[in-house]
């Protein structure tokens, strides 16, 4: 593949051409880390717990301190970019990503770990649009990108399932703080690649909506605390009422500041398609269930069918199969088959595994009662992100392209969290009010009611896509019209997480 010697339209100025294999192989093994890093500790939950003496419900801050800070930040990440040239911007968040690694790896205790977490979220949030935007500059448009974008979705839908396997080979064989650790000599080695093969962009004129970013990270935040803490605390708290009250009035704020800045973070015009709104929202919802899937099925094979944390990685192989197949499968579907009718079904398939995960018990085994769960999650995934994709930024105004695709990620990480923290909700409340004494049903009692909650997602994404999608489109002979191949891909998946 060669590079290109000029920007694509619309881009600025110098594209880092020089040696453009080594570029993207930089940007590739970038893409992988930040995506790797929400999945890799996942598996060392329970021993992250027991180390650090992290409660039930606190636990998923782990997960949750990462998504919120990488996904709130995001949009102003990629204007960083913008402002102040890819390059340094690019080894600026690889820099503050490594350096976080290293210090939540080294951390003596739990509110150590949340603050490196939060800072690796940051420091992705700062690398990795200036990675996609590289990737972009550096092949020209045509089968070259096509290439490269494919090899970068290839990264994003696969980074998940070896997050996983790693996460429980470190844990097993080493610590869960190499989990962390092995980002460290990863980062070191893309700064001086980054700093040797790729070009500066020059930068472009315009404002940081610091207000704008600080106002929505922050009121996401502060629901998702409030929702974890009802576990413990209760609905009438005096701590979980101001949270919530400092949520919504930040969120309201947010709202007010971009109406009103020349240089919004979050274009609210962007949601004046009723059809990309409803998109939004399905993938919040989706994305939801997913990441409650992961972590109380994490919980439940470790707990409860005492599998070590390698064998509880593997466990998960038989979706993240489906789901790297289906990245490659379904573009090619999507030219055929209308987009409304894989959404459907892939809907109609993760709530039925949805329905099929409250039914695990103390007795339950993996080969009986789990794989087949899995297997409809991952072609039910599989078959919904890419047409929602297209359906969002389909009939986007090119001067707001990036903010739509942007907005994605946000929602898929914010949409995780949130999902996250209300199911945390039920599983926390589930298990102080369980009949048991013994832990480990104490933990299937949580458990279950978790999956009934994640079962109320995935009903409402359903829901979403049935009401949001036409009926008389189900069965028309031409495909619906969706972005080109190369815009979808480019938009990383929430297939990795």
């Amino acid at each position: 593949m060669s590079a290109t010697a000029a920007a694509p339209a619309g881009a600025n100025s110098g594209t880092p051409a020089r040696r453009p294999g080594v570029v993207l192989a930089v940007i590739l093994v970038t893409q992988l880390m930040v995506i790797l890093d929400g999945t890799v500790v996942n598996i060392a939950m329970p021993h992250i717990q027991q180390a650090l003496h992290f409660s039930p419900s606190s636990l998923s801050w782990v997960q949750n301190a990462y998504a919120l800070a990488f996904g709130g930040l995001l949009l102003l990440g990629a204007r960083a970019g913008d402002l102040l040239g890819r390059r340094r911007v690019f080894i600026t968040g690889i820099s503050v990503f490594t350096l976080a690694s290293l210090l939540g790896g080294l951390a003596p205790n739990a509110e150590l770990l949340l603050a490196a977490r939060v800072l690796q979220g940051i420091g992705g949030a700062i690398a990795a649009p200036a990675a996609l935007t590289l990737l972009m500059l550096t092949y020209r448009e045509g089968p070259e990108r096509m290439k490269a974008l494919g090899y970068y979705s290839l990264v994003s839908s696969g980074g998940g399932s070896v997050g996983l396997v790693l996460g429980g080979m470190l844990t097993e064989w080493a610590s869960w703080r190499w989990g962390l650790f092995v980002n460290v000599p990863i980062g070191i080695a893309l700064v001086f690649a980054a700093r040797r093969v790729l070009t500066e962009t020059a930068p472009e004129t315009g404002r940081f909506d610091v207000a704008g970013a600080l106002t929505s990270t922050l009121g996401i935040t502060s629901l998702v605390y409030g929702f974890i803490r009802v576990a413990e605390a209760g609905w009438t708290s005096a701590e979980v009422l101001a949270a919530f009250a400092i949520g919504v009035v930040l969120l309201v704020s947010f709202v007010l500041i971009e109406r009103r800045v020349s240089h919004p973070i979050v274009p609210l015009r962007l949601f004046r398609s009723a059809t990309r709104s409803t998109s939004y929202l399905t993938m919040l919802l989706v994305v939801g269930t997913m990441f409650g899937m992961f972590f109380f099925l994490t919980q439940y094979l470790q707990g409860v069918l005492a599998l070590s944390p390698l064998a509880a990685g593997l466990a998960f192989l038989p979706m993240t199969g489906l789901l790297f197949t289906a990245s490659r499968v379904v573009p090619r579907l999507v030219a055929r088959i209308d987009g409304a009718k894989l959404m459907l079904t892939g809907s109609t398939l993760v709530a039925l595994g949805t329905v099929w995960l409250t039914q695990l018990d103390a007795h339950s085994t993996y080969l009986h009662d789990v794989v087949g769960p899995l297997l409809l999650f991952g072609g039910g995934a599989g078959m919904i992100f890419i047409p929602l994709v297209g359906r969002a930024i389909s009939g986007v105004a090119p001067q707001d392209s990036g903010a739509a695709s942007g907005m994605l990620n946000v929602v898929q990480q914010v949409g995780g969290a949130l999902g996250l923290g209300i199911l945390v909700t039920i599983f926390g409340t589930a298990s102080r009010n369980s009949t048991s004494v013994v832990p480990r049903e104490v933990l299937v009692d949580g458990v279950h009611a978790a999956f009934i909650g994640a079962l109320v997602y995935a009903g409402l994404s359903l829901a979403m896509i049935v009401i949001s999608v036409r009926p008389w489109n189900w069965f028309r002979t031409e495909p619906e019209p969706v972005e080109s191949l190369a815009q979808m891909e480019a938009a990383p998946s929430t297939t990795s997480t």
